[in-house]
């Protein structure tokens, strides 16, 4: 999986998390999280992009890295769960890009 481009391991790491969702709780982490149902999932979610937040405040760039793994991991089992895909993520952002980011948010404050 190492040598995949990004868009493909992200491809494979959904595919886990799905095949893991109906999995025993006791023999895997992401079985426990869908069996704790969407607000743990969110929860946890929010926690990591908090310390994804404290690790950048650190300076640590390794420790950034992690945390941020961490965040994206949280919100590939949320899109899972939500039923969605990080294909969905991905065609988002390039709706968004080449967008002034100021008029981008703009818009979505008018919908």
């Amino acid at each position: 999986m190492a040598d995949s481009c990004p868009d493909d391991i992200l491809g494979e790491l959904m595919q886990v998390i799905r095949a893991r969702r109906g999995s025993d709780p006791s023999a895997s982490y992401v079985a426990q999280l869908f069996a704790k149902g969407r607000a743990k999932i969110a929860q946890k979610v929010g926690e990591e992009g908090v310390e994804a937040a404290l690790a950048a405040v650190g300076g640590d760039t390794e420790e950034i890295i992690k945390e941020l793994a961490d965040l994206w991991f949280h919100s590939l089992v949320l899109l899972a769960d939500a039923g969605l895909s990080h294909e969905q993520v991905l065609d988002e952002l390039g709706r968004r890009f080449g967008l002034s980011g100021l008029a981008e948010k703009a818009a979505r404050s008018r919908s």
